[in-house]
């Protein structure tokens, strides 16, 4: 195989299914690895549908010895971190178990699939791509659970690129902002059930501001200009710059949301989320209810 080839985790759907389809069609080898990833890419030539749950050591090992056959002693050259859930939910009310799984996810897995993936990128002296968000810039209120994995992962880009400075590896972070994709169907669910099961008073509390912002979620989504092939094309141009920088936004309000973390205060940034959250008045009544 003489192609390049590139594992894109997260890839059955959305942001990573257009990145493997738009890297298929300019010659590279594509490795798209999701947890249910059958006939997702059916026919399509360049690209080997790979089973891998990335929270998971052994399926991460058999995806890799899958590459291995496939490429034939021939080193990977790219890996992209793409895989990833959003669990939204104010953090009052967010269960551990739900904050596990945000984070194994979205964090453990990007370094289980990394680490698998080290001994040949330094052979070929590859990139590794880390698909963050512009959550990775500013932490969002009932997007908590969500920030902090996002925030992990630029700490994780940024610690593994310097730490790999001098061994011919590369290391980028891109940054999406609001795309339409099916992670906006199970956001919205995700955050119905959470606060279904809390409790009246919290409920109470939150529950008013929190439908707003999962309905203005997915509406700001639903009409974002910013589309998967702008992603894909993203993606495309860190695996094929002569020298590819360290952070890549897609869209302009992944960009705004970068540049406000550079030039606001905490204060003028917590100003800016007020209105949205619940007033004085809301605590003071759930205070009182509790005696």
């Amino acid at each position: 195989m003489s192609k390049k080839s590139v594992l894109i985790t997260g890839a059955s759907s959305g942001l990573g299914q257009a990145a493997a389809l738009h890297l298929a069609r300019n010659g590279f080898q594509v490795f798209a690895a999701a947890r249910s990833i059958q006939g997702v890419f059916n026919g399509v030539s360049g690209i080997e549908t790979i089973s891998m749950d990335v929270a998971c050591e052994t399926s991460v090992a058999n995806a890799f010895e899958q590459i291995a056959r496939v490429t034939d002693g021939r080193p990977l050259w790219g890996l992209v971190n793409n895989a990833g859930i959003c669990v939204p939910s104010p953090l009052e009310l967010l269960d551990a178990n739900e904050l596990r799984r945000q984070l194994d996810t979205n964090v453990i897995g990007q370094l289980l699939v990394t680490q698998a993936a080290m001994p040949q990128l330094r052979r070929s002296h590859g990139r590794v791509v880390n698909v963050t968000s512009g959550l990775g810039s500013i932490a969002v209120p009932y997007l908590g659970a969500y920030s902090i994995a996002q925030f992990a992962k630029m700490a994780f880009t940024d610690a593994l690129r310097r730490e790999l400075l001098n061994s011919g590896v590369s290391v980028s972070v891109v940054q999406p902002g609001a795309i339409h994709t099916p992670i906006w169907d199970k956001f919205l669910t995700t955050g119905q059930h959470i606060l279904a099961q809390a409790g009246e008073e919290v409920q109470a509390l939150y529950g008013p501001s929190f439908r707003a912002f999962l309905e203005q979620s997915e509406a700001s989504a639903q009409g974002t200009v910013t589309t998967v092939d702008a992603f894909a094309e993203v993606i495309a141009q860190v695996l094929t710059a002569q020298t590819p920088a360290s952070h890549y936004c897609v869209g302009n309000d992944a960009a705004e949301f970068v540049a406000m973390a550079r030039n606001l205060s905490a204060a003028e940034l917590d100003a800016l989320f007020a209105a949205q959250m619940p007033g004085a008045q809301a605590f003071a009544e759930v205070v009182g209810a509790m005696g």
